[in-house]
């Protein structure tokens, strides 16, 4: 199935964009986010740079789908662990964010603007309702949302077994870049 036609999958089974706001969507099928973890034994990073996600620039609704298995590790030990032990990929594929921007872009306008959004946040099968912020920048009808958040693992249920706790972090840290393009079917 082709990215395009999943993307529309996904946005349709979902129902938060309306088709006649089709002209106003923007969206990316090679997002990244990255996210770091630093404890006193050891520092984990990673980068996924399949990331999809749609932007209503007219109703400020976000759509972001995370596939947990495509975050590529430096030790393919600690990739191994983060889908099997921790994130359990295989029950838990994807980590979403579903919610609405506050006004204030002007997205006909190149610039930059501070901006916040309120959703639900899914990780490992729990929903938490966050509010992110970043900034948005537009350029030549370019878009491009740049966040930064921490996420800590209690709230999602992601257990750290004892014996490793020295290593893993009970935040993580994470930065998401999401360059948007017109959506096209």
């Amino acid at each position: 199935m082709n990215k395009k036609a999943l993307l529309l999958g996904l946005i349709m089974g979902i129902g938060i964009f309306r088709m006649y706001a089709q002209d106003n969507v923007v969206s990316t099928t090679k997002g990244e986010i990255t996210f770091f973890s630093s404890a006193p034994l050891e520092d984990i990073d990673a980068k996924n740079n399949r990331v999809i996600s749609m932007l209503n620039t007219q109703s400020l609704e976000i759509l972001v789908r995370i596939p947990i298995n495509q975050f590529e590790f430096q030790n393919k030990l600690m990739q191994e662990h983060f889908n099997e032990k921790y994130l359990e990929s295989e029950r838990y594929p994807y980590a979403t964010f579903k919610g609405k921007m506050g006004a204030g872009t002007d997205f006909s306008k190149d610039g930059v603007y501070d901006v916040s959004a309120v959703g639900v946040l899914n990780l490992h099968g729990v929903d938490q309702k966050r509010t992110l912020t970043g900034k948005i920048s537009i350029s030549k009808g370019g878009i491009k949302l740049d966040t930064r958040f921490n996420i800590t693992l209690a709230d999602h249920k992601i257990d750290i077994p004892k014996l490793v706790f020295n290593k893993i972090a009970e935040r993580i840290a994470v930065h998401a870049t999401l360059n948007y393009l017109p959506f096209k079917n």
